[in-house]
């Protein structure tokens, strides 16, 4: 069961999340006075309810960051670059005070922050009368019934925080009732029969209020606004008992159901799990309804199966999450490597409501760090070069997402100087990866950069040049199943594209036969199934080209591809693929049909078979490969040059 303490732990990284993400808009408009109020709210939350679950040093830590914000709100101060990256450095140190758990004591770096913070707050220069904002605050009344639960404060509610951070926001009259309380014989120490009545003045608005509460789930709360006032002029009068919540027929508060539920990911990963049991489980009894010829049992096997699929389609999208958040992380990576290169470059993202799998998006964060060190650090110019090259002085890196078919296309593109074929080929060539008289195409030649090891980089430095990054870039997004492709013009920008899995664990496939051997096609891939006309299969030109409706599709056949003797076969068939926009062909026995397929892992003995993804088990109990049709056809076209 999740404690109150974990629930915070949670709720504080999302809310730091975003302080991250406010700072830098703040940094990029200083004089929003929308952010400043924003970031002031979240380091309220973070002080109170930290406070309240035990958070002390925390607390501490977060009030003296809070009055620098507060001074701003009251046009004492403004925001400076000093300020932006002292409060960047703050949110970072909470962070691991809030990762070190409850009860936590100060640390020598919370005084020597605190101590920038005040004297930066101190000394930072102040905003001129005639040029200080004007703030027309409304003063405004409330009445705050606050009712806990049975369990409170055996859950570990404090209730007495509660009410002092409601204080903490204008004039208060607290009144305590104890209406509800038992005779001594009957009371239970462990269970909270008081309630209360707060009466606040404040100028802080709604939202403090609700923010005093975020945290507290287990308590009945109403807030009832009776009147307010505008602090700039004459009092305005406002009907009385105006409400801002909602009451039922019995007078009790209706609060607001949440949206969403926190789930642990291993449990979702466990439910994956027994989600594929039961996939295969319903394959077999498919298998055994058509061995038996049971209509009954057919259509209740055929019932099955749409629930099944139903339950897979459910359990799948919960699985699936937005990028955004990924892409949010790396504004902060971007400002902080332009500022220790001495770079000026801004980050532009695209398609963050793209869903990906939750299990790709955790993988994600490493490889793209990767690549956008290298895009700044080697790609983009100092902005002198750029000036004198025609370019805008400040360099632009774009995150973009889209979904095609069943993959996942994540692009990192930048307009720096772009790569450099003759400095790859040279180094490539030193080496000893490429010969020095043979002539290879771009692709296999910006191919050299994922080698480990490589990197045409003259000189180190913290951010890259040991040429590890892009060989861990491959490596990660090939155990995700998926490849890496990369595009360059000299001067003009470099473009990455990640191609991935929509999901990682169950897929609509193709069941097929090649040498009396069952493989699964990814269905995402298949775009249609032909006839391979016989004069095709037995000619001996050797020539694999196919025409479709006045279409010349190249082919090429998967049992002497992986070396299988030839079955007979008096029809065999045409896969038709698509792959990097191109349709190729691959032919196989039989197509056997659509198949639910449940992608298990292959040994460590047969992961590094080029055009294998996987495997799964049939309804008969037989495993059956899956294959990477991209990879299968990047193989053949290899197996040709070098033929060539």
């Amino acid at each position: 069961m999740t404690s109150p303490a974990d629930s915070f732990v949670q709720e504080g990284q999302d809310i730091l999340e975003g302080l991250e993400a406010i700072l830098l808009e703040l940094e990029a408009e200083p004089g929003s006075a929308r952010s400043v109020d924003a970031v002031f709210r979240a380091l309220h939350t973070l002080k109170g309810s930290g406070a309240m679950f035990g958070f002390e040093a925390l607390a501490r830590f977060t009030h003296h960051f809070e009055n620098a914000y507060d001074r701003i709100r009251e046009g004492k101060a403004e925001v400076t670059p000093e300020l932006i990256q002292l409060s960047l450095a703050s949110r970072d140190h909470i962070e691991r005070m809030i990762a070190a758990g409850p009860g936590a004591e100060d640390d020598p770096a919370s005084a020597a922050l605190v101590g920038k913070i005040e004297k930066l707050a101190a000394s930072g220069p102040a905003l001129a009368a005639d040029a200080a904002p004007c703030r027309t605050e409304t003063r405004e009344r409330y009445v705050i019934r606050l009712v806990p639960e049975a369990l409170a404060l055996r859950n570990g509610t404090r209730l007495d925080l509660l009410i002092e951070e409601l204080a903490e926001l204008g004039k208060a009259v607290v009144t305590c009732h104890d209406d509800k309380v038992p005779s001594l014989r009957e009371l239970d120490p462990s269970v909270c029969y008081l309630w209360w009545t707060i009466e606040l003045e404040t100028t802080k608005g709604r939202d403090a209020i609700d923010e005093v509460f975020i945290f507290a789930s287990d308590c009945e709360i109403d807030i009832e606004l009776v009147a307010e006032e505008d602090t700039g002029g004459e009092d305005v009068p406002v009907p009385a008992a105006v409400k801002t919540s909602e009451k039922g027929d019995d007078g009790k508060v209706v609060m607001p159901k949440p949206d969403s539920v926190r789930v642990q990911s291993h449990r979702l990963d466990e439910l994956m799990d027994q989600l594929g049991e039961l996939v295969i489980a319903q394959a077999r009894l498919n298998r055994i309804s058509i061995e038996m010829g049971d209509t009954a049992l057919a259509g209740a096997a055929e019932e099955i199966e749409r629930l099944v699929t139903g339950l897979r389609d459910a359990i799948l999208s919960i699985r699936m999450l937005p990028i955004e958040p990924v892409f949010t992380k790396f504004r902060r990576v971007v400002r902080d490597l332009s500022t220790e290169l001495g770079k000026s470059v801004t980050l532009e993202t695209r398609g963050g409501e793209t869903e990906v799998d939750k299990n790709v998006i955790d993988s994600l964060t490493e490889p793209l760090v990767h690549i956008i060190r290298n895009s700044i650090d080697h790609g983009v110019e100092l902005s002198a070069a750029r000036a004198a090259a025609g370019k805008p002085e400040q360099a632009r890196v774009m995150l973009h997402a889209r979904q095609s078919g069943g993959e996942v296309l994540i692009s990192i593109s930048d307009d720096g100087a772009g790569l450099d074929p003759d400095a790859i080929r040279q180094r490539g060539i030193e080496r000893g990866l490429i010969a020095a008289d043979v002539e290879i195409s771009e692709e296999q030649l910006f191919g050299l950069i994922f080698k480990p090891g490589f990197s045409t980089a003259k000189t180190l430095s913290s951010v890259s040049g040991r040429g590890v990054g892009m060989d861990a870039v491959r490596r990660v997004i090939e155990d995700l199943r998926g490849s890496v492709e990369v595009r360059s013009q000299k001067g003009a920008g470099t473009e990455v594209t990640l191609r991935l899995p929509l999901t990682l664990a169950i897929i609509d496939g193709l069941l097929v036969k090649v040498a009396g051997g069952p493989f699964v096609l990814p269905l995402s891939s298949v775009e249609e199934c032909v006839e391979l006309p016989r004069a095709d299969d037995v000619r001996a030109s050797g020539r694999s080209i196919l025409r479709i409706r006045d279409e010349l599709v190249p082919f090429l056949s998967l049992d002497t591809l992986f070396g299988f003797e030839r079955a007979e076969s008096e029809e065999r068939r045409v896969v038709i693929t698509s792959v990097d926009g191109r349709r190729t062909g691959l032919i196989v026995d039989e197509v056997i049909g659509q198949h639910q397929t449940v992608i298990k892992p292959l040994s460590l003995y047969h992961r590094g078979i080029e055009g294998l993804a996987g495997s799964t088990i049939l309804g008969d109990g037989s495993v059956a490969l899956i294959l990477d049709a991209a990879a299968i056809v990047k193989r053949a076209q290899g197996a040709q040059r070098v033929a060539a």
